[in-house]
């Protein structure tokens, strides 16, 4: 073991416990079940994982998830409790079912730009919730403007105290970021528990988070119906796919930072064995967080011993100085969580959406869908969004008409480049997206009708570049749009054809094959070949 993996685990284990004690709260659950969590996570992806960066823990979406989850879930505590223990493993062998079944890639199918709306949405959701430990006041019910109003309105009754302990942490908290080589969050939480020692902070009317119990009891399954297993599903689902998300995004950008390859579907099987870790301790789900992978790539981590390092080093802190957290004002919490989700107010990312004139839209619709809607809900609007922002770029009919720069073999868009020349009696097309079930008639149609706008070309030629592969109803409206220009009496060559969409059309339409070129160069040149025989 190097002795930055020692330091940086060290490190990350200072941040760890603030952050797990916090999101155990948001959760609604007792400290001990992030912290357990937390060191199941850490152990079991330093085995299987590959990331050198990525610290398995608690996250601040999955813990609002499993939030809305435990409200909406009927019974007992302990019922609960129980069934929040099933829902993890749940997610771990969703994870490991979707490993195996090489889906890594969906991950892809929520942009970026909706995941950083939807991270946006929550942080501000999660925020709003930490200022009433901050304030000193009860926890006003509603939704977030509704708790907004309810903190302005009872501005007078602030605990002076508690603010001042709540924003001097905070303070703290984003100065010491100045120096990544440090603890910060284990810093201020030693220092809350020491002015809390120094200056009876509880007689003085702060908040404390009190003692943190690591007992542990195997929960009883025999009682647990199909029917509160199907209730569960609903929330399980939207967890992994956001949890993933988050997690993937994070390993990627620091392996890519540093040239490291990654494997999302090894990544998957990774983070199900941690989930499973995590259920047999009764803890919560546990994902890649940003704040804690950035921490250790910041404190200089050289290997998967980092992980191992903070699972332990966390062990010994819940050992050495667990008494002791009892000690620690809330405020102090409070102000770890807002910090560390002050990387997901960054308005940067959305600022550059906004001046490249793309997503911007989907991107804050999704953190108003969060806010407005819930954190469950919001993740709808999250995944809605997406793919219906998908659906509608490979839906847009866009045909391209192609012309020859210079005397060269290249053909571009004469739209986008006035130097290209188009071809005497010959007009070129390329459709702009990959021809599938829904958009193939929509973008064949509009080829069509630009071909019938342009009567002087005799030939025509169709690259079909952009398209891999063809369904069958794409299929079915090519070899239409075939019979329909050639019933005009009109010459028709395809190029660039894909060897499946090859294979697809020998299997349904033969004799088309025999006009496919491999280059628009070639079928231009066929043409004309053609023509001149005809003269």
């Amino acid at each position: 073991m190097g002795a930055r993996d020692l330091v940086a685990g060290l490190s990350v284990a200072g941040l760890m416990f603030p952050e797990a004690v916090a999101y155990a709260g948001i959760a609604g659950l007792a400290p001990q079940h992030a912290l357990a969590a937390a060191i199941a996570g850490c152990l079991a992806y330093s085995v299987f994982g590959r990331s050198r960066f990525a610290i398995v823990s608690p996250t601040s979406s999955s813990a609002a998830i499993l939030a809305a989850t435990i409200a909406a879930l009927p019974g007992s505590a302990a019922d609960k409790l129980v069934l929040v223990t099933l829902m993890v493993a749940i997610v771990g062998l969703l994870f490991i079912a979707a490993g195996m079944l090489r889906l890594g890639n969906l991950a892809g199918f929520i942009s970026r730009p909706v995941l950083r709306g939807f991270a946006f949405g929550l942080a501000i959701t999660i925020i709003v919730k930490q200022l009433p430990l901050i304030t000193g006041i009860g926890a006003p019910g509603g939704n977030i403007g509704e708790q907004l109003l309810a903190l302005a309105s009872t501005f007078q009754q602030w605990h002076s105290t508690s603010v001042t302990v709540g924003c001097t942490a905070l303070v703290a908290l984003l100065a010491l970021r100045r120096y990544p080589f440090l603890p910060g969050a284990f810093i201020v939480l030693c220092a809350g528990i020491a002015f809390t020692k120094l200056f009876a902070l509880e007689a003085h009317g702060v908040a404390l988070v009190g003692s943190i119990s690591m007992s542990l009891t195997w929960p009883t399954f025999s009682s647990v119906k199909w029917a509160q297993i199907r209730e569960l599903l609903p929330y399980t689902f939207p967890l992994v796919l956001i949890l993933f998300a988050e997690s993937w995004g994070t390993i990627r950008s620091l392996s890519l930072r540093h040239g490291e390859p990654v494997s999302a579907n090894r990544e998957l099987c990774a983070l199900g064995v941690a989930n499973l870790a995590s259920a047999m301790v009764q803890g919560m789900p546990v994902g890649a967080g940003f704040s804690a992978g950035s921490a250790s790539e910041a404190a200089g981590a050289d290997s998967r011993l980092t992980a191992v390092v903070a699972g332990l080093g966390l062990m010994l802190i819940i050992i050495l100085g667990g008494g002791l957290v009892e000690a620690l004002p809330e405020p102090v919490l409070a102000a770890v969580v807002i910090a560390a989700l002050t990387h997901a107010l960054d308005p940067r990312p959305l600022l550059r959406l906004f001046r490249l004139k793309h997503d911007i839209v989907i991107a804050l619709a999704a953190a108003f869908g969060v806010i407005i809607f819930g954190v469950v809900n919001g993740i709808v609007v999250a995944v809605v969004l997406s793919l219906a922002a998908l659906l509608r770029k490979l839906s847009t009919p866009y045909v391209a008409a192609l012309g020859r720069v210079g005397k060269g073999h290249d053909f571009v868009d004469v739209a986008r480049h006035p130097d290209a020349s188009p071809i005497a009696g010959v007009a070129i097309w390329r459709p702009a997206q990959p021809l599938f079930f829904a958009n193939a008639d929509a973008i064949l149609t509009e080829t069509a009708a630009r071909i019938a706008r342009a009567p002087g070309a005799t030939s025509v030629i169709v690259s079909l570049e952009e398209s891999f592969d063809l369904d069958s109803t794409a299929l079915d409206a090519l070899l239409e749009f075939d019979t329909l220009i050639r019933s005009q009496g009109r010459r028709l060559q395809y190029a660039r054809m894909h060897d499946r969409v090859r294979d697809l059309i020998g299997l349904a339409e033969p004799s088309v094959l025999a006009h496919v070129s491999y280059s628009v160069d070639d079928a231009v040149n066929a043409l004309l070949a053609d023509q001149g025989d005809q003269k």
